[in-house]
C-alpha cells in the first residue's frame, strides 16, 4: 500500500479537497472553503495546512466564531445541501461559541462541518490556556459541548482515526435522513503529528445525493389515502428543496389539482402566483391557509418536521377523520403523530405517487374553495403591505422590498418579528428564493446567514431583514462581508427592542418588562444603525417612508459593497391571523389579565391532536 506522511492536519485538508460532488451536471467541490478564526489552538496545526491549499480550498475569515458558523449554515441552505462548508475555531470560548450554530444546523437538518481545537492528548502541559479542568473527567473538554447538537461527534486521538472519522462524519452530513452537523476535536499535539497515511484516502471522490425509493406497500396505503379524498390538502416543506424536487412537486400538484400550503422551511417551493399556491399555514401563517387545514381530510407532508409553528401546537387539523401522509427522507418525521408513512425522497416519492394516482384529481368543489381562498389570501396581502400612517409597519416595509424584487433576489431573516411577517407578505417570484431560520429560531443568523448565502449565489441579490434587537446580537459579520466584496442588501428596522416578544408578554396578561428599549435604564440612547454600519466599511442610509425606502433598496442594488438601510418601524402593529401556539402561561398570578390568558390556553388546549 502507497502511503504519504503528513500531519493530521494536512490529512483532513488534503481530504476534503478530494471529496467532489455534482451541481447541475457540472463537477465542483463538496468542500468549497473553509471559514476559520485563528487561535493558538488551531493556527499551528489545521491553520498551517489550510494555507498549504489555499487555492484548492479557500478561507474565509470571520469575525466571531458563531457568526461564520452560521455563515456556513446559511451557504447550506442557499446550496440546497449539495456543497459543505467547514468552519474552524481555536479551543476554549472559540470553540464555545460554536454550539449555538451546530443547534441550528441540527434544528435546520443542514450539513456543516465543525473543527476545533481541544487540549493536549499528551497531557503534558495541562491545564494549559483556555482549558476547562474536569476534576473527575480529564478527557472532558468543552468541546463535549457539541455532543447534544451534532449528528456526528468524534475527537481524534491519534493520527490514523483520520481515515475512519472523516468518512463517517462525510457519510452523515450526506444522509437525508440523519442529516446534520458533523463536529471533529483536534488536540493540538495530535494535529501536529505525522502519520503514513494510505495514498487512496486523498483519491477525487464524487458524491451524488442519494434517493431512497418508497416501499410499495407505504406508497399504495398512501395513494389508497389520497384517492379517498374528499378534502385533500399537500404541505410543503423544506424537504422539497433539499431533494431539488421543485419541478417534480409542481407538476404533481398540478396534475391533480391539489391545493398547497407551506411551511417557513418550504416557502418557495411554488411561485407566490402560481394556481396551486393558497399560502403559508400555521403561527405564523395565513387565516386562509389554517381554514383548508381545519376542514381537510388527508394531508400529504412532504419533506415536514412538523414543527408546532406548522401545527399551530397541533391544533390546525380540525377534521376528526384525518389521515396524515408523510412523505419525508427520515422515518423519525415520516411517521410523527400517526402519520402513515411514506419513507422516501421527496422527488421519489411523488414520483411514485404520481404513477399510482394517474387519472385521479381533487373534488372540483374542494378545488374551487382553495382557488377562494388564495384570492383571499392575495387581497389580504395586498392590504396589509399596502403604504400607510408612519412609522411604517413590519408588512409594509416587507411589501416595499417585495414590489420591487426580481425572480432570483433571495430573502433571508430569522428571529424575532420578521419570519411571522416574511412568511405571510413576502410573495415569491421565483422558486428557492427564501431562507427563514426558524427551526432554531436563532437572531443574530441574519446578517452571518446572508453573507454566506451570498457566498452561494454570488449572482443574486441578498436581502436581509434584520431587526434592531437581532443587529445588536451579531453585526459584525457586515464587515465580514465587506473585507470579502460579497454584496449584501440589509434592511434594520428599529421598533424600539424586542417588540415581538413584548407583544407575547403582554398578551399572556403581563405587565411590559425588560424588553422594550425605553423601558430599560433611566435614559435610552438611540442607535444610529447607519453610522454604525458605516464604521464597518458598508454604504448605509436612515429612511423615514416607504417611498423612501423603495429608492434606497434600488440604490442597494446599484452598489458595489453592502448597504445597510435603517428605517423606524411601529412596535405595536402586526399582521393580524395565524393559529395558536402553546406557550407556558402561569397557572397561579396576582394578575387578573394572567388568569384570563391562562382559561384561553386551556380552552385552546381542547382543539389539540393528541393521538387521533
Amino acid at each position: 500500500m502507497k502511503t504519504v506522511r503528513l500531519t493530521t492536519a494536512q490529512a483532513i485538508v488534503r481530504f476534503l479537497v478530494a471529496q467532489r460532488t455534482v451541481i447541475d451536471g457540472v463537477e465542483a467541490p463538496l468542500f468549497p472553503g473553509v471559514f476559520a478564526i485563528f487561535g493558538h489552538g488551531n493556527v499551528t496545526g489545521l491553520g498551517f495546512a489550510l494555507d498549504e491549499v489555499r487555492d484548492a480550498l479557500p478561507t474565509f475569515r470571520g469575525q466571531n466564531e458563531q457568526g461564520m458558523a452560521l455563515a456556513a449554515i446559511g451557504y447550506a441552505k442557499a446550496m440546497r445541501r449539495r456543497q459543505i462548508m467547514v468552519a474552524t475555531s481555536s479551543i476554549g470560548p472559540g470553540a464555545l461559541n460554536m454550539v449555538t450554530a451546530a443547534g441550528v444546523a441540527m434544528a435546520n437538518r443542514l450539513p456543516v462541518l465543525l473543527l476545533s481545537g481541544d487540549t493536549f492528548q499528551s497531557r503534558i502541559p495541562d491545564p494549559v490556556l483556555q482549558q476547562v479542568e474536569h476534576f473527575g473527567a480529564p478527557s472532558t473538554t468543552v468541546n463535549d459541548a457539541f455532543r447534544a447538537v451534532t449528528r456526528y461527534w468524534d475527537r481524534i486521538t491519534h493520527p490514523a482515526q483520520v481515515a475512519q472519522s472523516l468518512p463517517l462524519a462525510l457519510d452523515t452530513m450526506l444522509d437525508p435522513a440523519d442529516c446534520g452537523p458533523a463536529f471533529i476535536g483536534l488536540p493540538q499535539d495530535v494535529q501536529a503529528a505525522a502519520y503514513d497515511f494510505p495514498e487512496r484516502l486523498f483519491e477525487p471522490c464524487v458524491h451524488e445525493a442519494r434517493r431512497p425509493r418508497p416501499d410499495a406497500r407505504e406508497a399504495e396505503a398512501a395513494a389508497a389515502a389520497l384517492r379517498g379524498a374528499v378534502r385533500p390538502l399537500v404541505i410543503a416543506g423544506g424537504g422539497v428543496h433539499y431533494s431539488l424536487a421543485e419541478d417534480d412537486f409542481r407538476r404533481f400538484v398540478e396534475a391533480h389539482d391539489l391545493p398547497v400550503v407551506e411551511t417557513v422551511a418550504g416557502k418557495s417551493c411554488l411561485a407566490a402566483d402560481h394556481r396551486c399556491y393558497v399560502g403559508p399555514i400555521g403561527v405564523t401563517g395565513s387565516d386562509q391557509a389554517n381554514r383548508l387545514a381545519a376542514e381537510a381530510d388527508v394531508v400529504l407532508c412532504v419533506g415536514t418536521r412538523l414543527q408546532d409553528f406548522t401545527t399551530g401546537s397541533w391544533t390546525v387539523f380540525g377534521n376528526e377523520a384525518l389521515t396524515l401522509v408523510g412523505l419525508n427522507a427520515a422515518r423519525f418525521d415520516a411517521a410523527k403523530h400517526r402519520s402513515l408513512p411514506l419513507v422516501a425522497d421527496a422527488r421519489e416519492g411523488l414520483a411514485e405517487l404520481d404513477g399510482r394516482l394517474a387519472g385521479w384529481r381533487a373534488d372540483p368543489a374542494w378545488v374551487a374553495q382553495a382557488e377562494d381562498e388564495a384570492r383571499a389570501f392575495a387581497a389580504f396581502v395586498a392590504e396589509t403591505t399596502a403604504p400607510g400612517d408612519e412609522p411604517p409597519t413590519y408588512a409594509q416595509v416587507i411589501g416595499a422590498v417585495n414590489r420591487g424584487a426580481r425572480p432570483d433576489d433571495y430573502a433571508l431573516t430569522a428571529a424575532g418579528g420578521f419570519p411571522g411577517e416574511l412568511n405571510v407578505n413576502w410573495l415569491s417570484k421565483g422558486v428557492a428564493t427564501f431562507d427563514c431560520e426558524y427551526g432554531f429560531s436563532c437572531m443574530g443568523y441574519e446578517i452571518a446567514g446572508a453573507w454566506g448565502a451570498k457566498l452561494a449565489r454570488p449572482g443574486a441579490e441578498v436581502i436581509a431583514f434584520v431587526g434592531d434587537g437581532s443587529y445588536l446580537m451579531l453585526n459584525s459579520e457586515l464587515y465580514s462581508s465587506v473585507i470579502s466584496g460579497r454584496k449584501l442588501v440589509v434592511v434594520v428596522c428599529d421598533n424600539g427592542g424586542f417588540a415581538v416578544i413584548e407583544r407575547l408578554q403582554t398578551g399572556m396578561g403581563g405587565r411590559s418588562f425588560n424588553n422594550m428599549f425605553d423601558g430599560i435604564g433611566e435614559d435610552r440612547v438611540r442607535v444610529d444603525w447607519a453610522a454604525h454600519a458605516a464604521a464597518l466599511g458598508c454604504r448605509s442610509e436612515t429612511v423615514t417612508t416607504i417611498a423612501e425606502l423603495e429608492d434606497a433598496v434600488e440604490r442597494a442594488r446599484a452598489a458595489d459593497r453592502t448597504t445597510v438601510i435603517a428605517i423606524e418601524t411601529a412596535p405595536d402593529r402586526w399582521t393580524p391571523g395565524g393559529a395558536f401556539w402553546e406557550v407556558g402561561v402561569a397557572e397561579v398570578s396576582d394578575r387578573a389579565e394572567v388568569a384570563a390568558a391562562r382559561e384561553e390556553l386551556l380552552a385552546e388546549k381542547q382543539r389539540q391532536r393528541v393521538g387521533w
